[in-house]
């Protein structure tokens, strides 16, 4: 069943063309990984799809919601908002508040959920990450691979439809990277609908349902990862795993 489709989405900053009629469509549970070089428009794509940057055009579904990215009110802002999440790069949390507290914002602010009803989902999200030892430190008390998770279970309490990550392990030290991946894995596994920005190849090939390699702008290939990571079509693709192998080996 169809989660969501995303048509001739286009962005430009500047009169610098970022996306150019980029589409992709999703199944409900699915997880599509996006991989490509940097500068490709992979963080402008998500961005756009919650719209944390204003497209030029294209058209987004969500469910049996309907939208023209073009010509988006603050009611439709609304209602793609509480249909998806993004867990960033950075941490992008509050130093001012505990654990609990980050992870309740959320939900008390945008969504007005009262404090006791938000701390309990809150509390819940931290259990599935690992983290409900942890509720009431500070984020300067936790390593970066556990404040990342904190931002994954953020994202998790607003009980997305389409859960959005870009890059989650890239400002990570080598040996927290695994305690988030594996996180990720267990949502994948619970049948979270997820789109992952991601440099990491191996956890894509054992993730992902669908790959998608974008390069300037565009999608140039879409697979399973079998096909994209094995058996590419595109000399554009090839030339790019090929230099990431050697990078690998190096």
């Amino acid at each position: 069943m169809l989660q969501a489709e995303i048509k001739g989405l286009k962005k430009s900053f500047d009169k610098q063309v970022i996306l150019k009629k980029v589409g992709l469509q999703i199944e409900r549970g699915e997880v599509v990984c996006i991989i490509g070089p940097s500068g490709s428009g992979k963080t402008t794509f998500l961005r756009c799809l919650n719209l944390l940057e204003q497209p030029d055009a294209g058209s987004y579904s969500i469910g049996d919601f309907q939208y023209d990215l073009a010509h988006i009110g603050k009611t439709q802002r609304l209602e793609i908002a509480r249909k998806t999440a993004m867990v960033f790069q950075s941490y992008e949390q509050f130093s001012h508040m505990n654990v609990l507290q980050n992870v309740a914002e959320g939900l008390r602010t945008p969504r007005r959920f009262p404090k006791k009803l938000a701390e309990k989902a809150a509390l819940s999200a931290l259990e599935k990450v690992g983290l409900a030892d942890k509720a009431m430190m500070y984020p300067s008390q936790l390593s970066g691979g556990q404040q990342q998770r904190v931002g994954i279970a953020r994202a998790m309490a607003l009980t997305p439809e389409l859960l959005l990550f870009d890059e989650p392990t890239s400002a990570l030290d080598p040996e927290l990277v695994g305690d988030v991946l594996n996180v990720m894995k267990q949502l994948a596994d619970s049948g979270q609908t997820m789109i992952i920005v991601t440099h990491e190849m191996q956890f894509a090939q054992e993730v992902a349902d669908k790959v998608i390699f974008m390069a300037d702008g565009v999608v140039v290939e879409a697979g399973t990862p079998e096909e994209i990571f094995e058996d590419p079509q595109e000399e554009r693709t090839q030339q790019f795993l090929t230099q990431v192998r050697f990078q690998l080996a190096v």
